[in-house]
């Protein structure tokens, strides 16, 4: 996460900011650094990186079952890390600060589409009764891809170079398993350049 953030920071002198543009904090699934640019007063685009948690554990097993080690190997448990979560985002604004009655600062609400890679590495255990008793290991890496459907908001102050915000939406995996539905979402900060 030390190099993610590193690198975020050497990035953005070379970035080209406007008012409502910013860099900052997503707390959730996945946790990342973001960086958002408005294009023009409705339409951003967002750059996220960070970590990714694992699926569930039927999800491994079942990755397991499809891909056997050997022939023979029973499938006995799985340890699975934290990983790499990159996404690539669109979305549109509507102002809605008025419709709330909102006296200070002002709020957008956001839908938006976008692209997602994560990476998991996971230990698997597991028994081969035709080559011994032992219990092996398998290291792999879980690589998915797919597709983002998402809405939220985001709350911008009046006298603080910073906004809030919250958002809801689903991933859905094109590559590797296609179909396999992920509820995510989360709240974040914002510095605002």
């Amino acid at each position: 996460m030390k190099k993610i953030l590193l690198l975020a920071i050497l990035t953005i002198p070379f970035l080209s900011f406007a008012q409502e543009d910013g860099v900052g904090l997503r707390l959730g699934e996945p946790l990342t650094i973001t960086y958002k640019k408005f294009l023009d007063d409705q339409f951003a685009i967002e750059a996220m990186i960070g970590r990714g948690s694992p699926n569930s554990s039927s999800y491994y097993r079942r990755a397991f079952d499809r891909r056997p080690t050997t022939p023979n190997a029973f499938y006995a448990s799985h340890a699975a890390n934290s990983g790499f979560s990159l996404s690539l985002r669109g979305m549109l604004h509507e102002d809605i600060t008025d419709d709330l009655n909102i006296g200070e600062g002002y709020l957008l609400a956001y839908a938006g589409a976008g692209a997602q890679l994560r990476s998991i590495g996971v230990s698997y255990a597991y028994t081969d009764p035709s080559i011994s008793a032992a219990v092996f290991r398998d290291d792999r890496t879980n690589i998915d891809f797919g597709a983002e459907a998402f809405g939220g908001a985001e709350y911008f102050f009046n006298d603080l170079p910073i906004s809030i915000f919250a958002e809801i939406g689903l991933f859905m995996e094109v590559l590797d398993r296609f179909g396999h539905l992920r509820l995510q979402g989360g709240i974040g900060v914002r510095y605002l350049f």
